[in-house]
């Protein structure tokens, strides 16, 4: 386990401004999702209001993480005090728990496939990914190194099978999808796993034996970056598919509205 009476002045300020930075990005991202909305059909505006969820959830847990830092130690005379309240790295956790089934629910939603294939995947997928968060958990507060392992490869286990549904399982139901948005959904679900890769090298960092304050920082300074990556840059990448979907969709209806030209010729009365 990492302590924070490691830390010099200048690491423990500079994770709480790296707390802060997550913050303030996870805040104006659901702004911007859930004020420009409309922008989109409303079929794809679910997709949207959940990656706004799922910012606002992240935003919130932000919030109380920057708390717990600030009230698990303080600077006096110089150095670091622990306060002896603790940092509590369960809020991740929390977090996790409510945000990743959720990113791979608005990336099925904006798919737009049929309500059983929606279901399905939504139920596998994110069934999968409160899986892999619960199993981490255990490690994660672990005092020995050994069962930070044995729930590292316990919580690989649905991670693997995820990126093979994305990277894999997907890749029909995306080759069905408008020639416009096939390559971004295709960068969505790498985004995720690309993204997610960052959760298990961080994880491992105590296995390998990198202590600290500067595995403090890597560690937590890590799990923000992946953060901003999977819910604020991946919900950006959601409404930019809604928009481009919704304005192809707009452009066929518009077509199939518009009165047809070759009309059959009027018949001149006697």
């Amino acid at each position: 386990m990492l302590e924070l009476q490691s830390l010099s002045i200048d690491q423990y300020g500079f994770i709480g401004n790296v707390f802060s930075f997550g913050l303030a990005v996870m805040a104006s991202t659901t702004l911007f999702l859930w004020l420009m909305m409309s922008s989109a059909a409303p079929t794809y505006r679910m997709a949207i209001t959940i990656s706004g969820l799922v910012t606002a959830i992240a935003a919130y847990h932000y919030l109380q993480i920057m708390l717990s830092w600030d009230g698990a130690a303080s600077v006096a005379s110089g150095e670091v005090v622990v306060s002896g309240e603790g940092f509590n790295r369960a809020y991740r956790y929390v977090d996790w728990l409510l945000t990743v089934p959720l990113l791979l629910v608005e990336l099925i939603l904006v798919m737009k496939l049929s309500k059983a294939e929606t279901l399905s995947r939504s139920i596998r997928l994110g069934g999968a990914a409160a899986l892999m968060i619960v199993l981490g958990y255990p490690g994660e507060v672990a005092g020995n190194v050994g069962t930070r392992a044995i729930f590292w490869i316990l919580s690989m286990i649905p991670f693997i099978y995820i990126v093979r549904e994305l990277v894999i399982g997907l890749k029909e139901s995306i080759s069905k999808q408008p020639d416009n948005v096939k390559g971004l959904i295709s960068k969505a679900a790498i985004l995720v796993v690309a993204s997610w890769a960052f959760y298990p090298i961080v994880y491992l960092l105590p296995l390998l034996g990198v202590t600290g304050g500067s595995a403090i920082v890597v560690v937590e300074t890590g799990y923000t970056i992946a953060d901003i990556m999977a819910k604020a840059v991946f919900g950006l990448l959601i409404f930019v598919i809604a928009i481009r979907k919704s304005e192809a969709e707009a452009d066929v209806n518009a077509v199939e509205a518009a009165p047809a030209e070759q009309a059959s010729p009027v018949k001149k009365g006697s």
